[in-house]
């Protein structure tokens, strides 16, 4: 039997550290609250990069309000070894947006579409993204993992973005794995 860790994640963001997946929920909860008429758009991504001794993962959420606003916080994982192998590390960066993705349960997701639901005939909208740090572009060295990742994605119930749209792994995530 293979062992697939679990991570106690703890998450942060530029006001707030040490936050629980319980209080980040509360966070996305109280965003879109403030306007229950926007067209939100949860995403949420990973990225890694490999240092002397060692890989940072960073799993991003943003909730954007389109045209008027983000929430956005992380969470970090470090492997201590360096993680070398292209199609692991995406598969391990794909693995922790999965657990994130996971901690929003069927309960969760319907909190939030409950939201925007009295005001959906008015433009309200409510979507669920994975992004994925992988491009299909013929001189991007992911392109031979996008099925297999996108499939993994979709399998969740979850709408999957590569490269150039999975902007919260290779541009948010991205600037915190340095």
């Amino acid at each position: 039997m293979k062992y697939f860790p679990v991570y106690n994640h703890s998450f942060q963001n530029l006001q707030e550290y040490n936050m629980s997946f319980e209080e980040v929920f509360n966070h996305i909860v109280k965003f879109m609250t403030i306007n229950p008429r926007g067209k939100y758009r949860l995403m949420i991504g990973t990225d890694s990069q490999v240092h002397t001794a060692h890989t940072i993962f960073i799993t991003g959420i943003v909730i954007q309000q389109e045209g008027h606003g983000v929430w956005a916080c992380i969470s970090k994982v470090i492997i201590p070894r360096r993680m070398t192998q292209l199609h692991e590390r995406i598969s391990q960066e794909l693995s922790l947006t999965e657990e994130i993705v996971s901690l929003f349960t069927e309960g969760r997701k319907n909190q939030l579409i409950n939201i925007v639901l009295p005001a959906v005939y008015e433009g309200a909208t409510f979507t669920m993204e994975g992004h994925i740090d992988i491009g299909a572009g013929k001189r991007n060295k992911t392109r031979e993992f996008v099925k297999e990742m996108v499939a993994r994605m979709e399998s969740m119930g979850v709408e999957p973005k590569i490269k150039p749209n999975a902007f919260v792994a290779s541009n948010y995530a991205n600037r915190y794995t340095k």
